[in-house]
């Protein structure tokens, strides 16, 4: 199975405060990876790496993916190749209706339908729904995740899809997470929880910013 992404040596410092020394980590194309360790270790600043958001494309270390180089190439250019972002707190849109929320990647209603379904959300409640804090947590992550798989991406990157939501939430987002990757999305999920990362196919333990252990999700939270 041929490497996705690839990061080597990567190291990222904000006012010489070194966030991550010489990390290094190969995703396996069409897997789940989970990427754990307690706050402040990280893991939400390799997202933003990956991504290349600014202020996160000044590293040291190089980044490949699908083989090619992507250091020099910002958030657009990273975003049309296949990498996306789940955001750990997706936005909120006073006024903005779910529907037109997600016609920014379709303009097939019919899409639209089948993917709220997918995550467990019924189109004729929701469609016409605001992007407001009348949504619950749990129900702004899984228009997010609809948002997500109506993009097509190759990669994706999901920090703490877990947080701030309800158990019976989490169950039904591993569900769409592990449905996502049978489509062909490779998944990397930032995570402080063992529970959601045994859904993941591989995981790796960063602490004070170094990948010290990566292996099978079972090996890695018993180390």
């Amino acid at each position: 199975m041929d490497n996705i992404l690839s990061l080597k040596n990567v190291s990222y410092s904000i006012d010489d405060n070194c966030i991550l020394s010489g990390f290094s980590l190969n995703i396996r194309e069409n897997t789940i990876h989970s990427i754990l360790g307690t706050n402040g270790t990280g893991k939400t600043t390799l997202g933003y790496i990956i991504m290349g958001l600014d202020k996160y494309r000044d590293i040291d270390g190089d980044i490949h993916f699908k083989n090619e180089r992507i250091n020099d190439w910002d958030i657009v250019k990273r975003a049309r190749s296949g990498i996306t972002l789940g955001w750990q707190t997706p936005a909120v849109f006073e006024g903005l209706t779910v529907e037109k929320f997600l016609k920014i990647n379709t303009d097939s209603s019919k899409e639209i339908k089948t993917v709220l379904e997918k995550v467990g959300l019924d189109p004729d409640e929701y469609t016409m729904r605001t992007m407001d804090s009348g949504l619950s947590g749990g129900e702004r992550k899984r228009i997010e995740l609809a948002s997500v798989i109506l993009m097509k991406p190759s990669l994706v990157i999901l920090d703490e899809p877990d947080s701030g939501i309800d158990i019976v939430s989490i169950e039904m987002i591993s569900d769409i997470i592990e449905d996502m990757n049978n489509s062909g999305i490779t998944v990397i999920i930032i995570t402080h929880s063992e529970e959601m990362s045994r859904i993941a196919d591989y995981a790796t333990l960063i602490c004070n910013g170094t990948n010290l252990k990566t292996g099978r999700p079972r090996d890695v939270a018993d180390y």
